[in-house]
């Protein structure tokens, strides 16, 4: 199926396509600013851009000492919005991230009143660090912050500044003293991206660079406001009927009750991914085709999503966990079960 020419497309669509190849050639800038101060973690930095393209949040998954906080910290100055870092700790309260009232004394005329003080939570980019480390009532604060974009302390709403983005860490090694974040938690996140160890050529070029004397500054490539433009962008991308049907399809077999559902996840899979699964799906599939200069979402970019979308939302069973068989694994054998049909160049 050939592609509209641009002459005939409505006014809107063509706003578009240019705003699209605009940020393709702001992504490509974008890998080389971050590439000065972060070695390699290519697809972790698409995953995240992913996500914050499409208005949502990202679980981060790795050992120390991956630059995870790095990575996010000049994120946020790539794109010039507002940064915080909670350290998550097993004393921390849900006050301590959203805010509190506290009572002032006018010095003039010795009148008291309740002033709200901001907590962390009020910036464009949080960085929640070792999100699993503090109390389930904290982790619901935060995780309401996410959902509804705005924090209640009393009787009174605090909207949250816009763009908001939540990007959580934890520590996949060391589960003494944690409090592991539920399913129904978890599901609020977009992606569960995986942060692995650098390769050997990029460990030794991490360790000249942080060993060295020179320190690498990046320029800042969008805004605020550019940010929630292109989010709009990544909702009217379109999307074939096929595209969608591969997304639900991909969905509806990771539960184990349904009848599309293979034999090997009806073994190995105690809880499939819900509904919002498949809307993530099709979001992160046109969030990633624009980053990629298409004004198209296609099967492949489905794929590419897959792992971070379905792997923190299918529990595997007992036996499979005895077995060895992680929810990659599950994922993975979906993607070779389900081969999309071959799609023609849009």
């Amino acid at each position: 199926m050939s592609e509209i020419p641009d002459s005939a497309a409505p006014a809107a669509a063509r706003d578009d396509r240019a705003k699209v190849q605009e940020l393709n050639a702001i992504y490509q800038r974008m890998k080389e600013e971050l590439g000065r101060v972060i070695v390699g973690q290519h697809e972790v930095v698409e995953q995240m851009l992913i996500a914050i393209f499409c208005r949502s949040h990202a679980l981060l998954e790795g050992v120390p000492g991956l630059a995870k906080t790095l990575l996010v910290s000049t994120l946020s100055q790539v794109l010039d919005l507002g940064f915080k870092r909670i350290q998550f700790t097993p004393d921390l309260m849900p006050a301590d991230i959203t805010g509190t009232d506290i009572l002032e004394e006018d010095q003039a005329t010795g009148k008291r009143s309740f002033r709200f003080v901001h907590g962390p939570l009020f910036s464009n980019m949080v960085l929640a660090d070792e999100i699993n480390r503090t109390p389930p009532k904290t982790q619901a604060a935060l995780l309401e912050a996410m959902q509804e974009h705005h924090v209640t302390v009393g009787e009174v709403t605090y909207p949250l500044p816009e763009p908001f983005f939540v990007l959580a860490t934890q520590n996949p090694i060391e589960q003494e003293g944690t409090f592991p974040l539920p399913e129904a938690q978890l599901d609020r996140f977009m992606f569960n991206i995986q942060v692995g160890y650098p390769s050997a050529a990029e460990e030794e070029q991490i360790i000249r660079q942080v060993t060295g004397a020179a320190k690498p500054a990046v320029r800042k490539l969008l805004d605020a406001a550019a940010v929630q433009e292109l989010q709009q962008v990544v909702r009217r991308v379109p999307v074939a009927d096929h595209v969608v049907s591969y997304a639900a399809s991909l969905v509806r077999a990771s539960r184990p009750r349904e009848a599309e559902a293979p034999d090997f996840v009806r073994e190995m899979v105690g809880w499939g991914a819900g509904p919002r699964a498949g809307i993530y799906l099709i979001t992160a599939a046109k969030a990633r085709a624009i980053l990629q200069g298409r004004y198209h979402a296609t099967t492949a970019d489905v794929q590419y999503c897959a792992l971070p979308v379905l792997r923190h939302r299918i529990v595997t069973t007992f036996n499979a966990e005895a077995a060895g068989v992680k929810s990659d694994q599950i994922v993975r054998m979906l993607l070779d079960h389900f081969k999309p049909k071959a799609e023609l160049d849009l």
